[in-house]
Order: C-alpha cells, then sequence, then structure tokens
C-alpha cells in the first residue's frame, strides 16, 4: 500500500514539473512572439523627414500626413523660410525629401551645386503673379517706376516674361526663363527692375510700383492670387511644385508611398477645395 502511494505521489510531482516545464516553454514562446510582432510593427513604421516652404507646401503635407501615417509612414514635416536650404539639407542627408520648388529651379540650383536630386511626384502649380499697393492696371504705372523680381535666376526669369507679357518691358529673342535684366531690348516706361530676396517681396509692395511674387509668399502674406493679382500666369503654366529625394533613393517604399499619396485624387481635392484656383492641382507620379 505504502509503495502504491508513493508511486501515485512520484506520478503526480512528475505531472507537475511537465506541466510547469510546458508552461515555462509557452510563456518564453508567447514572449519571443509578442517581441517578434512588436519589432515587426516597428519595422513596418518608416519615419521620413521632408522639408517645405509654408504655403502651400507644408499644408498640403498636414492634409497627406495621416493618409501616410495608415500606410505605415511617420512624417516629419520641416518648415523653411528659404529656397537654398531645402537641397542642400537633403544632398547632406538632413532631409529625406523636400518639397517647395519647380523643375527649372531644381535643373539650375542642381547644376551650380553639382547635387543628385530627383523628382520623383508632381503636385501644384503656383501661378506667379504680378501685385500693387499703388496701382489697379499696368496701365496706372508710371514712367519710372520701379518694380520688383525674385534674385533667384529660374524665378527671376520666369518674372521677367511675365513682366514682358504685361507690356511693360521685351525680352531679347529666345531669352526664356534664364532672362536677366540685361536681356531687356525696349523698356518704353523706363521702369528699373529690381531683384530681392523671393520671401521678401510681399513685405516691399508699400515701397515699389509693383512686385512679380511666387503664390507661396503671396498666400503667406494674405493676398489671394486669384483676385488681387493684377496679372498672372496662365494655369497652363509649366512651373509644377515637386517632391525631391536624393537620386539613389527614389525607389526607396516609403518615398514610393510618399509621392503617390501627394499626387493622389485625395490630396488633389483637397488642393482644389482649399485654394479654389490660387494653387492648380497637377498630379502626378514620375518614375
Amino acid at each position: 500500500m505504502k509503495g502504491v502511494t508513493l508511486r501515485k505521489l512520484l506520478l503526480g510531482a512528475a505531472v507537475l514539473i511537465a506541466s510547469a516545464v510546458l508552461f515555462a516553454g509557452c510563456s518564453k514562446k508567447e514572449e519571443k512572439e509578442a517581441a517578434g510582432e512588436a519589432v515587426s510593427a516597428e519595422q513596418q513604421t518608416a519615419a521620413v523627414k521632408i522639408g517645405a516652404t509654408p504655403v502651400p507646401h507644408v499644408e498640403i503635407l498636414e492634409f497627406a500626413k495621416p493618409i501616410l501615417a495608415e500606410q505605415g509612414v511617420n512624417l516629419e514635416i520641416i518648415t523653411f523660410t528659404d529656397y537654398v536650404q531645402p537641397n542642400l539639407a537633403l544632398d547632406k542627408g538632413e532631409l529625406d525629401a523636400n518639397f517647395f520648388q519647380h523643375f527649372p529651379y531644381l535643373e539650375s540650383f542642381s547644376a551650380d551645386h553639382k547635387l543628385n536630386l530627383k523628382a520623383v511626384a508632381k503636385v501644384h502649380i503656383e501661378p506667379m503673379g504680378f501685385y500693387s499697393a499703388k496701382v489697379k492696371s499696368i496701365d496706372e504705372v508710371a514712367e519710372g517706376a520701379v518694380v520688383a523680381i525674385p534674385n533667384d535666376p529660374t524665378n527671376g526669369g520666369r518674372a521677367l516674361v511675365l513682366l514682358e507679357k504685361t507690356g511693360l518691358i521685351k525680352l531679347a529673342e529666345g531669352a526664356g526663363i534664364k532672362a536677366t535684366v540685361q536681356d531687356i531690348t525696349e523698356n518704353p516706361k523706363k521702369i528699373t527692375v529690381r531683384a530681392l530676396d523671393a520671401a521678401q517681396l510681399p513685405r516691399v509692395l508699400e515701397d515699389v510700383s509693383g512686385a512679380v511674387i511666387n503664390t507661396n509668399f503671396a498666400l503667406e502674406a494674405g493676398l489671394n492670387p486669384s483676385k488681387d493679382a493684377i496679372v498672372i500666369e496662365d494655369k497652363e503654366s509649366p512651373y509644377s511644385n515637386i517632391l525631391v529625394v536624393k537620386a539613389e533613393r527614389a525607389n526607396e517604399e516609403a518615398l514610393v508611398k510618399l509621392a503617390e499619396v501627394l499626387a493622389s485624387p485625395e490630396v488633389k481635392a483637397f488642393i482644389e477645395e482649399k485654394y479654389q484656383g490660387a494653387v492648380v492641382p497637377a498630379q502626378e507620379v514620375i518614375r
């Protein structure tokens, strides 16, 4: 009888030990699976740091941010107020992408600084306009008036082309967007064309007869391009604002997702509703 009881005790102990081992094994397995799931979730969330000018670029990115979050992309937006640093920061690896410029500017800046940057999406067009706090029509621009334009080469040339369309000046044949003030061949009213930093142009409107201003800076200053511009570029303007990355990173999954979202119907609808024609959608992914 004692032998039977001892065997039962030993058997019970063995069962308890086996259960404990099994439970411990399951616990460790579950811990590993949980850890694996956490790592997997972390790996699925990609951080993308993008540089942009405030209006409308940052506003568009803020709209796109939750859409990207649903796709596992955490967008960190860095605001710039100039046209130089975003490309330099992207080249140095301080940014993963930028969104502030059009094709001609990217090409000119990249050539001048020997950068290997690539446009991966067209997002919108910002028609450049002629604004004034002193006159209400081009005909009212007085002889000897001062007109301000952006001082960077591509936007300066673009502004001169717009001034030519107003009839204030005439440019040398073929000068196009690479025009400089030296290319002015006719100037009936003898206006002075003054090149200033693009971001400063809205602030000098009280000091000049007029200024050709990029739409983003006009919007920041509370100007409505569709109402306040005396003359504005056609909506067929080729100056699409673009999403830019380093060329060797163009096929990275997170950056491809970013390009696709910025070129999506949702972003197109947002631009149309928010800016009412002052900013024009131009959605296209560039392969």
